[in-house]
């Protein structure tokens, strides 16, 4: 049989130690083949041989190691703090603490309170201090947890027993609220969850009736009332409304829907009722993959954090071993006292140790990126965001990126006696009502909004290359270029000539129409630009973006043209694809970090060579969701400027906290060796700095 996958969200999973005691504890399982956790997302995905296990078997076995599965689609929440193990262990530990420094004020036996705080750092460490150990013996690693309960349990051999017991007390606090600080980092794939409605109305056999979305199949129709969030994406059979796609894209502003339109998942239809079509099972549909995508990108990690957690490794060995040199040297080598530099051996264990520094870059890149998948940017992991903020050449498409990419008429002239502007239209539309040329269907769709009726012609036949020509009430007539005119008839332009050419500056395609002895009229066509395209190329460098570069394969005229109005500092033109990706490399070269931004399917080359490959429009487009680093979800530019700002505010909130994290423990090291703190000092500045890195961190979160 082949092999079968689920995915499922499970409790208790909130951190790197759980994922890897799911692991230890699946492994070896019956008919497990492959298991890959997500404890961002609290996720697990199994795959397995359906013939030697079956998914209840496997939960099972999740629920037995503590990881109990969740029903449905939502996301596990952590209990209530009256409910929660690691909270309750956390209050009875301080507790106990009280209680014992009560008693050792109120004048009773020593070993009474000695009892009671050996009690509080048993109960409040079982958690932290049982990861420890599996690290320990599982991973051959010493983690942070290791320090702390080394420095616990020499405080208390030390005679410093209360002290012990408030490093267990106030280290057990911060990892309780570690769950809770990981409930919000996934507050962002929770509101994508959210997003599509758990029913939809149905339309099966001439009923209507109400199933879960799960259920829905390709080719099923469903109506989508006024108010009512779209259940799957699909396309729009009958009905016309404003759909707020907000959710999904990022777009302020309500798109208008009708018939043919497609419609994505979780989108919120407006004033009017539509029948759609689905397209796509909920679980391939646009949200569904936007979260798969935020949950892949959340695991990948940037360089940063890749270096720190490596540098934590080495250096959480190397504190333990420091401080042991600083308990054995100073007594054995220069006679200092065995109480004195014990005492500080344990500070600095404690001052020393990396909690700040090491989760300071993972928490603000969750932050970042949840936000922005929010946004409608979908960036495809913690490198991405690291890079943008480097990025100093930003390198645009001209097609489909600055402009709309679906031409339009602007100017319609005529050239002689004959013909009014209409029949012009009309007999232009009429010819080219048998093309698919872009060209062509921008001329349809100008007669069409102008209420004219193209007229009926015969013999249609496209001119490779120039234009296409037709019969109408025995006379041939073509529509071309001006080429076509002037070098296979014979016709002389020159009296149109300057109008020609001031169109061409302005970047229009000038479109000829007459027969084979005169120019009767002229259609201009322009790719316009979008709306906020000027806005967001000033935008791009009022960001710090050095160069804004255009690369494209349109002819020099126009994209000269088109470069003067929207402000673009440098224009390629003529290119091909692999011209595209030479540019990318030169500028590269020239300036180094470059974003190039296409509509990832004919500028993927490109997007692949740049440093970060960012496509527009990418919502419904799954070549664009797959060859992208960055994926702007609407046709907006200026998510583009948003996507940089993102970036290079996450890169500040980093900074910010690993500055603070080595100043923190610069000067608790430095005050552990001179003996200037105490064990209680070290602790609590340690678990402050802790909670301000994190606090700043989650400051992502704000959009």
């Amino acid at each position: 049989m082949e092999p079968s996958q689920f995915e499922l969200r499970v409790a208790n999973l909130d951190c790197e130690h759980d994922a890897a005691a799911i692991e230890r504890g699946l492994s070896g399982s019956k008919g497990l083949i492959d298991l890959k956790v997500y404890p961002k997302a609290a996720k697990v995905s199994l795959t397995y041989d359906p013939a030697a296990t079956s998914p209840d078997a496997l939960r099972e076995r999740l629920d037995e190691l503590g990881f109990p599965p969740q029903t449905g689609r939502t996301m596990p929440e952590q209990p209530k703090p009256w409910r929660n193990p690691k909270v309750v262990t956390s209050v009875a530990s301080g507790l106990l603490l009280l209680i014992g420094w009560l008693i050792s004020q109120g004048g009773a036996a020593s070993g009474i309170s000695l009892a009671t705080y050996i009690a509080a750092i048993l109960i409040g460490g079982y958690f932290f201090g049982r990861e420890a150990l599996e690290e320990l013996i599982h991973e051959r690693k010493v983690g942070i947890e290791l320090l702390m309960a080394v420095a616990a349990i020499a405080a208390t051999l030390l005679g410093e027993s209360a002290e012990g017991a408030m490093l267990v007390f106030l280290y057990s606090i911060s990892e309780a609220a570690e769950g809770y600080t990981e409930e919000k980092t996934r507050s962002a794939i929770r509101a994508l969850m959210d997003l599509a409605p758990k029913m939809a109305l149905v339309r099966r056999d001439g009923r209507e009736f109400e199933i879960p979305v799960e259920e829905l199949v390709v080719g099923d129709i469903f109506v989508v009332k006024p108010g009512q969030a779209v259940a799957t994406d699909g396309v729009v059979l009958v009905g016309t409304s404003n759909v707020n796609q907000a959710p999904v894209t990022g777009e302020s502003v309500p798109v208008e829907k009708q018939p043919e339109d497609t419609v994505f998942a979780g989108s919120i239809n407006g004033e009017g009722a539509l029948e759609v079509r689905a397209t796509k099972t909920f679980a391939d549909n646009t949200i569904a993959r936007i979260i798969h995508m935020v949950e892949e990108a959340q695991e990948k990690k940037g360089r940063s954090q890749r270096f720190i957690e490596r540098f934590g490794a080495r250096y959480s060995p190397l504190v333990l071993v420091v401080g042991l040199l600083i308990a054995l040297v100073p007594p054995l080598l220069f006679a200092g006292a065995w109480n004195i530099w014990l005492a500080r051996a344990v500070v600095f264990i404690v001052a020393a140790a990396p909690c700040a520094l090491v989760i300071s870059i993972p928490i603000t890149l969750v932050a970042s990126l949840g936000t922005g998948a929010r946004q409608g940017v979908l960036i495809k992991g913690g490198m991405y965001v690291e890079q943008l903020a480097r990025i100093k050449v930003v390198a645009l498409d001209k097609t489909g990126t600055l402009t709309r990419g679906e031409p339009e008429v602007t100017d319609v002239l005529l050239l002689g006696n004959g013909f009014t502007t209409q029949n012009l239209l009309a007999i232009a539309a009429g010819i080219e009502r048998r093309s698919q040329h872009p060209l062509a269907l921008a001329i349809l769709r100008h007669a069409e909004a102008q209420g004219i009726t193209p007229a009926e012609v015969a013999d249609f036949r496209s001119l490779t290359g120039a234009g296409a020509t037709a019969r109408l009430n025995g006379s041939t007539l073509y529509v071309g270029s001006p080429d076509l005119f002037q070098k296979q008839f014979g016709i002389s332009l020159d009296s149109s000539q300057d109008t020609i050419s001031r169109l061409q500056s302005e970047g229009k395609t000038v479109v000829v129409i007459g027969d084979e002895k005169t120019a009767r009229g002229l259609i201009a066509i322009r790719d316009n630009l979008r709306p906020n395209a000027r806005k967001a190329i000033e935008a791009l460098h009022t960001v710090g973006i050095e160069k804004v570069v255009m690369l494209t394969g349109d002819n020099e005229r126009t994209a000269q043209a088109i470069a003067r109005e929207v402000g673009v500092d440098e224009v390629y033109a003529d290119l091909k694809p692999e011209d595209k990706v030479t540019r990318v490399r030169e500028l590269s070269k020239r300036y180094g970090h470059v974003a190039m931004v296409g509509d990832g399917v004919n500028d993927a080359p490109a997007l692949a060579e740049a440093t970060v490959g960012i496509a527009m429009g990418a919502a419904g487009t799954d070549v664009a969701l797959e060859t992208a680093d960055v994926a702007l979800m609407a046709d907006d530019l200026e998510k583009l400027v948003y996507a940089l700002k993102l970036a290079r505010r996450n890169r500040s909130v980093v900074n910010q906290n690993l500055a603070l994290s080595a100043v923190v423990i610069g000067v608790l090291v430095i005050g552990a060796l001179l003996g200037v703190f105490t064990l209680p000092i070290a602790v609590l500045a340690h678990e402050i700095s802790e909670f301000v890195v994190v606090g700043s961190g989650l400051r992502m979160l704000r959009a």
